[in-house]
């Protein structure tokens, strides 16, 4: 999915970890409805007020258990992105990925589906029919200043999960638990769906360069011996070298993401990603004029995905006036 509110923030997210932490900061979820009254409802956890980022991983939509016997499926018409990578991780359900770079690809629970929008892309996203249930995640990591023009492109990975006592872990994105994948990304980045068994525990070697973020969505583990309830993110900052995670009484899965801190700050609005108000401006001039909505856009040039359903998304109107940055605390 991708953020498709019809008044969306524009938040100005600088890139400062702080200084260490010693403890776990809890950034709990605000439910965000995607469309009309019957859309589904996403549990977003960054960006907010307490933290921007988490390295360059700058948006989490935690989505589902969503059931589309009684509710709406998926269905994203065509809308654009820009200076961002989008990822998608699926527990549960099929989505059917097309995009302008001519990829047309079924995102699968276990999958890594990475997409890069670098200078501009345009996508969409539909649920298959033989989903009855869609549960899953999607990131956001903002690339830096030097690759955010890159030509876009699309990458499919399918990690072997590896099996610990009690454990199984499938990293997707970096290292870990002496497991890498191979797919690049612009800024040293990880990311792994972890899964502990009741009464589990594991003991994960961190970069100490990195913050880490924990995505809870079963159960209600030990977080560096901080309780974390489901659908709650738990922020690690700088230093940390090692995290100990103790399932408790009852199975949980979370997804363990982080990065080296991006030490640049990012505009975000709607689905584009820049660094200043008049870019974004441009950006979305641009996909209003290859959709035939308004006149202009000569800076900046979009295509669509080939056979679509469904016409493309407009972009919605801009805030009238410059919203205060938000930055992480210090």
């Amino acid at each position: 999915m991708s953020n498709l509110e019809t008044s969306p923030d524009e938040l100005l997210c600088p890139s400062d970890p702080g200084p260490l932490v010693a403890g776990v900061q809890i950034l709990a979820p605000r439910l965000v409805p995607l469309g009309g009254p019957r859309a589904m409802t996403v549990r977003r956890t960054l960006p907010q007020r307490g933290r921007s980022l988490i390295g360059a991983w700058c948006f989490v939509d935690h989505y589902g258990p969503h059931h589309i016997k009684n509710n709406p499926p998926m269905a994203v018409p065509p809308h654009p992105h820009t200076g961002l990578a989008t990822l998608s991780w699926l527990f549960s359900g099929e989505i059917l990925h097309a995009d302008s770079a001519g990829n047309h690809t079924l995102i699968r629970p276990g999958e890594l589906n990475l997409m890069t929008a670098g200078r501009g892309i345009s996508h969409s996203e539909y649920s298959t029919p033989t989903t009855h249930t869609l549960h899953g995640v999607q990131l956001w990591a903002a690339l830096p200043d030097a690759a955010r023009f890159t030509w876009p492109k699309f990458e499919h990975y399918r990690p072997v999960p590896r099996q610990l006592p009690g454990v199984v872990i499938s990293v997707f994105l970096g290292s870990a638990l002496g497991e890498h994948s191979p797919v690049e990304t612009f800024t040293p980045m990880v990311g792994a769906e972890i899964r502990l068994d009741a009464g589990a525990a594991l003991t994960l070697d961190l970069a100490p360069g990195f913050e880490h973020g924990f995505l809870v969505d079963t159960g209600s583990p030990s977080i560096a011996g901080t309780t974390v309830a489901k659908d709650e993110l738990a922020y690690l900052g700088l230093g940390h070298d090692t995290v100990h995670l103790v399932a408790g009484n009852a199975p949980v899965r979370l997804l363990f993401i982080g990065g080296e801190p991006l030490n640049e700050s990012i505009l975000m609005w709607w689905n584009f990603v820049g660094r200043t108000h008049e870019e974004i401006v441009a950006f979305r001039a641009a996909w209003q004029a290859v959709i035939g909505q308004e006149p202009g856009g000569a800076q900046f040039t979009f295509t669509l995905p080939t056979g679509q359903r469904d016409a493309p998304l407009p972009a919605p109107a801009l805030p009238t006036v410059r919203l205060r940055p938000r930055a992480n605390p210090s």
